[in-house]
């Protein structure tokens, strides 16, 4: 049976009641068997054990923030109620962070589908969604007492543990980033105009990415609210040779549109000198005349124009 998160529903005071319960009506009944008789003495001696055991009882749990309840060993739920509050002494209460929190991965190396290396980084929004498989489903508490020194403040504790679920995160998320990257490649260059790859791709490549590690993440009790590609670009190694690549395939569709509009030119100017009658050509002077047209349109310079002073013929 897979356990899940649970509220905590043991017995739990306001904080202010019992603090005045504690502080007040307990010190009043150990000064009264002092001074009364030698069996209620002992009794006395017995409550201000008890009295000094109660402390550990009280807890102060700000909005977003959770304690998941271990009563010698056994989870007892996850106390989620803001305020102060006194529950039993002998829970042992883990202290965490329900807030968001952000995630810049590192731009790493990795292989498009088309085998291009390319450097991805990504950044996300991530947060705790299930406290029991935060806590207990992966082993992120040992890793965060072996970076914890004995005696340290609950602060820096939580701190620590916080920090090995990061940890998780980063990793599954690097795991992921592969995945997805390699499922597509860089641009269209060889993969076809119609097919999605990671600089078209957009939102449709972040929702996968998110869908991918949520996947991941929820054995983990982890949820993450957002994730985004950051930083895509060809791998140093490769990188000159493919700006070389980009820079060519420029060239040919600038080439392409200006031949395109040559030909509608030259075809417009032999309609117009046709349909006017302007002039009468033979096929071999039509020939001429759009190849003439044609370098003068398509050249990279201004053409050089040569005045004929002759008839048509010479």
């Amino acid at each position: 049976m897979e356990m899940k998160e649970f509220d905590f529903k043991s017995f739990k005071m306001n904080g202010f009641l019992a603090l005045f319960i504690h502080l007040i009506v307990m010190p009043l009944l150990m000064v009264w068997g002092v001074i009364t008789s030698i069996p209620t003495l002992v009794l006395a001696i017995i409550l201000f054990v008890v009295w000094l055991v109660l402390f550990a009882g009280y807890i102060q749990l700000e909005p977003n923030e959770a304690r998941a309840m271990v009563y010698f060993g056994k989870y007892q739920g996850t106390f989620k109620e803001t305020g102060f509050f006194w529950v039993n002494p002998l829970l042992d209460k883990k202290k965490l962070s329900l807030r968001a929190r952000n995630l810049d991965i590192e731009p790493i190396k990795v292989n498009d589908r088309i085998g291009n290396p390319i450097m991805i980084g990504l950044v996300l929004v991530w947060k705790l969604k299930d406290t029991y498989k935060a806590m207990f489903e992966i082993d992120a508490q040992t890793m965060a007492s072996a970076n914890t020194p004995s005696g340290t403040p609950l602060g820096n504790a939580v701190a620590h543990r916080m920090t090995a679920f990061e940890n998780f995160v980063k990793i599954q998320s690097d795991a992921a980033l592969r995945q997805v990257a390699g499922q597509y490649a860089y641009d269209d260059n060889e993969s076809g105009s119609e097919e999605l790859t990671l600089r078209s791709g957009g939102e449709e490549i972040n929702d996968q990415l998110e869908q991918k590690l949520n996947e991941r993440l929820a054995m983990a009790g982890m949820e993450v609210v957002e994730a985004r590609i950051n930083y895509l670009a060809y791998a140093p190694e490769i990188a000159a040779v493919m700006l070389r690549r980009q820079q060519a395939s420029a060239i040919i569709s600038a080439r392409e549109k200006i031949v395109e509009g040559a030909v509608s030119m030259v075809k417009m100017a032999l309609h117009k000198l046709s349909e006017e009658e302007i002039v009468e050509l033979d096929e071999e002077k039509k020939a001429a005349m759009v190849s003439n047209l044609l370098v003068v349109l398509c050249a990279d310079e201004a053409a050089q124009p040569v005045v004929n002073t002759g008839t048509l013929n010479h």
